[in-house]
């Protein structure tokens, strides 16, 4: 939860606290990097650009926003119809992050076939079945037998999926 938590406060400090948005492009797992305290840092912005905002519209300075920007499985449906590049864009990965680490299933899965993605997998089973997609890994403990909270953090881990 810490890990989810550090990425939400990097993307906001992006979005929201320098002199322009910045759209990372490329949230994922893999550019999220641990220290030797487990404090979570997002890094690569080799893809990463400021957004500039006028009074009617948004564009992105720097680079060309013609074809797809990031990582397979992470990429904004809209993305894929012709939408434009947006923080809204970066949201949309941390959602993808956060339930891959949540369910421990990449959403490149090969599961994932004919229209079925790790967003819709997860969907048909809330709520009434989320606790059988959670990945239950993140409740054992250090002899590596299940924690005795295991139904606490089902519904906790229910609440944030």
């Amino acid at each position: 939860m810490n890990i989810t938590i550090d990425v939400a406060t990097a993307s906001d400090y992006l979005r929201n606290h320098g002199p322009a948005p910045i759209v990372h492009y490329d949230l994922k797992p893999s550019n999220v990097l641990l220290d030797d305290d487990m404090t979570a840092h997002v890094g690569d912005f080799r893809l990463a650009r400021f957004l500039v905002q006028s009074d009617s519209t948004s564009s992105l300075l720097t680079g060309s926003t013609v074809g797809l920007r990031g990582s397979i499985g992470y990429i904004p449906p809209e993305y894929g119809m012709g939408g434009q590049a947006s923080i809204e864009g970066d949201a949309y990965r941390y959602g993808i992050l956060v339930l891959e680490m949540f369910t421990g299933i990449s959403p490149t899965d090969e599961r994932f076939r004919n229209g079925l993605n790790l967003h819709k997998h997860v969907e048909m089973a809330f709520s009434d079945r989320v606790t059988k997609i959670i990945d239950h890994r993140l409740f054992l403990v250090n002899d590596g037998g299940e924690n005795a909270n295991a139904e606490v953090i089902d519904d906790c881990l229910g609440s944030v999926i």
